[in-house]
């Protein structure tokens, strides 16, 4: 009879050979702060508008340089366990706001690395957890008294570009006038009266060649192809939208022709050419001057469009289908039948224009509030297009975020240190061991002022020095400047550098709920990984599908 030979004691004889158990504070939360620490300094040189770009390059070998805190972290596929929960952090900022995914990164690291020290000081996690907890609510109590600029207009071009400049700032240093100046134009003008702003309403269109300086905002869509017809351009225009293919229907039945003579084939290929010419005709009779297909036009249905002087535009993906839709305002109809009035689209100009050697047809509307706009970006690479993408999806979240709050605070690390400094006076207020943890919260709050000097090039100790005696004589709106000499520091909300304060809110909120989570853990087990081919990543399909 074979004996059973038992396993190791202890955790690894409940589980299968090859899982995996840490546990202590030496293993596991001293790691997991140690991963988090080494991921958030990756970001940290990213900060600001004097921050270094990442080159990260995908699991499908796309190149990215970005200095987006949100596109790294999305590219990079992080496994560990922690700095995963440091991502859906950030990643719940992007959904939140759509910017200030770097601000949760950056906090939540740097609280990590503030609650290492504490841990070794002989606190246990608890303590630092109830600290942070109490000196976030206490941030959230001091940051609304820190406002110093409201936008109580959003439909006032001029207001609304200050509050987005500074969010253009940190990603395209030395273009934001220009950016801007696009961003406000396009999002202004898509305001709806009564329901929220989408952010879906503004596109991008990515044109190579040129400069960005020659970039443009069209009220409409633009979409880089080609039109199928003979006519490039329709204005005023009446806009059909068919989901189906425009060409000989497709008989549901298979059947069987017999056919003895020539006159019979004639007649019968007669026959469908003429069904063909009078589903077409009926269309044009309708009104319609622009017909668009979601599947092929055959050389038959091209021939008749053309001969009933109608424009065909061809948009392979569904999604171009429902924006054309919206924007037009038509029905997209499954079926090759003439349509109503109420089903045509309108559009003031449907044309083909050539943009260096890329075709690109356009609808474009002129006089009623629009629905949709679209930024035609132009650039040298196509890298560069994809940043200033990025940037103006930070400008376009920005300003949702004034439809919904108005409120700024003061950028440039002034916020920071005034709460920092707050919160340190408070601590010395509170009895217990959760004083050093919100001290340590203080501390932490430093860092983007430390981030922001480091990437200029400045003494962070000077500069945190300088700011703290600006802020003890009560000038709670002075900031780094970026460019000025050494470590000098001016009024930002002069300067007109501010920051959104829903931005802020969500971001202490987000980064100190990680830090807290992450310090919570005291054991890691990990299951033997299964074999066999990777599970599907979880998310929506995407608009390039």
């Amino acid at each position: 009879m074979a004996l059973h030979v038992p396993k190791a004691p202890g955790m690894a004889q409940m589980l299968k050979d090859g899982a995996r158990y840490f546990s202590g504070l030496e293993e596991a939360v001293y790691r997991n702060i140690n991963a988090c620490k080494q991921f958030s300094q990756t970001v940290r040189t990213a900060y600001g508008p004097n921050g270094m770009n990442k080159m990260v390059i995908n699991h499908i070998e796309k190149l990215f340089v970005t200095n987006d805190a949100a596109t790294i972290i999305r590219e990079l596929e992080v496994e560990h366990p922690a700095a995963k929960l440091m991502i859906l952090a950030s990643q719940m900022q992007e959904q939140e706001v759509g910017d200030g995914t770097n601000f949760v990164i950056i906090l939540s690291g740097a609280l990590l690395e503030a609650a290492e020290e504490l841990l070794r000081m002989g606190l246990t996690s608890s303590e630092i957890v109830d600290g942070y907890e109490l000196a976030l609510e206490k941030a959230l109590e001091i940051l609304p008294t820190l406002t110093c600029y409201e936008i109580k207009d959003y439909r006032k071009e001029e207001d609304t570009a200050r509050g987005i400049k500074p969010a253009i700032m940190s990603k395209q240093y030395g273009n934001e006038d220009f950016l801007t100046k696009l961003i406000t134009k396009a999002c202004v003008s898509n305001v709806p009266e009564k329901t929220t702003f989408n952010v879906d309403n503004i596109r991008v269109c990515k044109i190579l060649g040129s400069g960005l300086q020659n970039s443009d905002v069209v009220q409409g869509m633009v979409f880089k192809r080609t039109v199928d017809s003979d006519v490039l351009k329709k204005s005023p225009a009446k806009v059909a939208v068919f989901t189906c293919a425009v060409d000989i229907m497709q008989t549901e039945t298979k059947g069987t022709v017999l056919i003895k003579s020539a006159d019979e084939l004639m007649q019968f290929s007669r026959g469908e050419e003429n069904l063909l010419e009078n589903q077409i005709k009926a269309i044009a009779d309708a009104g319609a001057d622009v017909i668009v297909s979601g599947g092929k036009f055959g050389d038959m249905a091209l021939h008749y469009i053309n001969k009933y002087n109608m424009m065909a535009v061809k948009l392979s993906s569904k999604w171009d289908i429902r924006r054309v839709c919206k924007t037009v305002g038509a029905t997209a109809l499954p079926r090759l039948t003439a349509p109503t009035k109420e089903e045509l689209g309108y559009a003031d100009h449907v044309y083909v224009d050539e943009l260096g050697d890329t075709s690109v047809v356009v609808f474009k509307l002129e006089g009623r509030e629009s629905r949709i706009a679209t930024i035609v970006i132009r650039g040298s690479t196509d890298n560069y297009m994809d940043d200033i993408e990025r940037a103006v999806d930070d400008g376009v979240n920005t300003f949702k975020g004034i439809t919904r709050d108005g409120r700024f605070v003061p950028g440039a690390g002034a916020t920071e240190i005034e709460l920092a400094r707050q919160i340190a006076s408070f601590a010395e207020t509170r009895p217990g061991l959760e004083q050093y943890a919100i001290k340590k919260f203080a501390t932490a709050l430093e860092t983007f002022v430390k981030c922001l000097a480091e990437n200029s090039g400045v003494k962070s100790s000077e500069v945190v020095s300088k700011l703290y005696a600006a802020h003890e004589e009560g000038k709670k709106n002075h900031g780094f400047d970026i460019e000025g000499e050494g470590a000098a520091i001016i009024d930002v909300a002069e300067a007109g550098i501010i920051d959104l304060y829903l931005t802020k809110m969500w971001g202490l909120k987000y980064a100190t709920n990680a830090a807290c989570t992450i310090l919570k853990v005291d054991q890691i087990i990990m299951a033997k990984r299964a074999g066999g081919p990777k599970a599907p990543q979880a998310g929506g399909q995407n608009d390039e599908d």
